[in-house]
């Protein structure tokens, strides 16, 4: 079954609901990165040229259920109004009688962003009374934070039921359709890369993805969890001695060929080996790693990219990060890529234009293509396929 698009629901004129994903980094009281912002802009400019009448929720940090102003939500309407080029009103509350009324007093095509959800501490809790002040905000509930579809909260899970239909926005739906790709692998070669610190937050994903996956290309600190299973010297490089042996398992498991790991490295002091010395740290993949990973990418037909190759902020150990994203770039299939220090990495690089679809799920997008069950995904309205 798919999900109910927007294109399918009557906004004109009427009060929307929009469920956004705003949880962007301030810089005292400036947004620091609008990516999230300007990836949910065709969404509203749709709802604007529908003449709907748009309350903006969304949550910012970690307040803890309590009013903080370093999260206020208020820096993120002002840099709305920029972008947008037109009023973007701001309610000090978050529900509650001045939000209904701000809301009862928008015209058509307007728009209101109300105080952040976290700062009720019903929202975490996903409580049914402040489920139903957040549905008396609108007529129309739309869902557009794909980045928080993982968490069952009263903004994404509770305040469906008092509507008769959620809607996933353009962003959302998006999301769905390009990560959905990945999943279904109907095009082949699939090619999928991962990398960052931890092997623990990538080894649910790598064996999901392994029964569908022709490739899965693994860099990054966890890859040396991974080359300590097949009994490799990885000196002080970073390891998981926990997660060894189920890395094991999955290199086990894997068709010949299917998994690639690093087969050079860059040490912290920056030289190149193939056998990382007793007491040396692999910081990033070397030059034959490159060349090794760009092959299969490059002839891919779909390429998920998740995490840096190395740490990729402190040059010259970018050089590898830098080398998987001209190669994704390149690739003349479907490209896909989630995870801030990927996308970091592609905007450093001038390359995020090249790139078939960049996710705004971060953890969402790797539960997703884990095989499970995101609570906001499971609310919106069915459809027939």
């Amino acid at each position: 079954m798919a999900k109910l698009a927007l294109s399918g629901v009557d906004v004109r004129g009427r009060l929307v609901l929009a469920r956004m994903d705003y949880n962007v980094p301030l810089q005292g009281h400036t947004v620091g990165d609008d990516f999230r912002l300007l990836a949910t802009l065709p969404t509203l400019r749709h709802l604007v040229a529908q003449q709907a009448r748009v309350v903006m929720c969304s949550h910012l940090g970690r307040p803890k259920g309590k009013v903080d102003a370093r999260y206020s939500l208020r820096p993120v309407a002002e840099r709305l109004e920029r972008l947008l080029d037109r009023n973007v009103g701001f309610c000090p509350d978050t529900v509650g009688p001045r939000a209904v009324e701000m809301a009862s007093r928008l015209e058509p095509g307007g728009l209101l962003l109300v105080e952040n959800l976290r700062f009720q501490a019903g929202e975490e809790a996903n409580d049914d009374a402040f489920a139903r002040q957040l549905a008396e905000l609108g007529e129309v509930y739309v869902n557009d934070a794909f980045g928080a579809a993982h968490r069952a909260h009263a903004s994404t899970v509770g305040v469906v039921k008092y509507f008769p239909q959620a809607a996933a926005g353009l962003l959302m739906e998006r999301e769905l359709d390009y990560l959905g790709r990945v999943l279904a692998a109907r095009e082949h070669p699939v090619v999928v890369l991962l990398g960052g610190a931890k092997a623990s937050d990538k080894l649910p994903l790598l064996a999901h993805l392994a029964r569908r996956a022709d490739q899965l290309l693994i860099g990054g600190g966890m890859a040396y969890t991974f080359l300590r299973a097949l009994g490799q010297a990885v000196g002080d490089s970073l390891v998981q001695p926990e997660f060894v042996e189920a890395a094991g398992r999955l290199l086990a498991e894997a068709r010949p060929g299917q998994i690639l790991l690093p087969v050079d490295h860059v040490l912290e002091s920056g030289e190149v080996v193939a056998a990382i010395p007793p007491g040396g740290k692999a910081m990033d993949i070397g030059p034959a790693t490159r060349a090794l990973f760009a092959d299969p990418i490059a002839r891919a037909r779909i390429v998920f990219w998740n995490g840096p190759m190395g740490v990729f902020e402190r040059p010259p150990l970018d050089a590898g990060t830098r080398a998987v994203a001209r190669a994704v770039a390149d690739c003349a299939g479907t490209t896909v890529v989630g995870g801030g220090d990927s996308v970091a990495a592609l905007r450093a690089s001038g390359l995020q234009d090249r790139i078939s679809h960049i996710s705004t799920g971060g953890g969402a997008s790797l539960e997703f293509l884990a095989g499970e069950v995101l609570p906001g995904v499971a609310a919106l309205t069915e459809v027939p396929a």
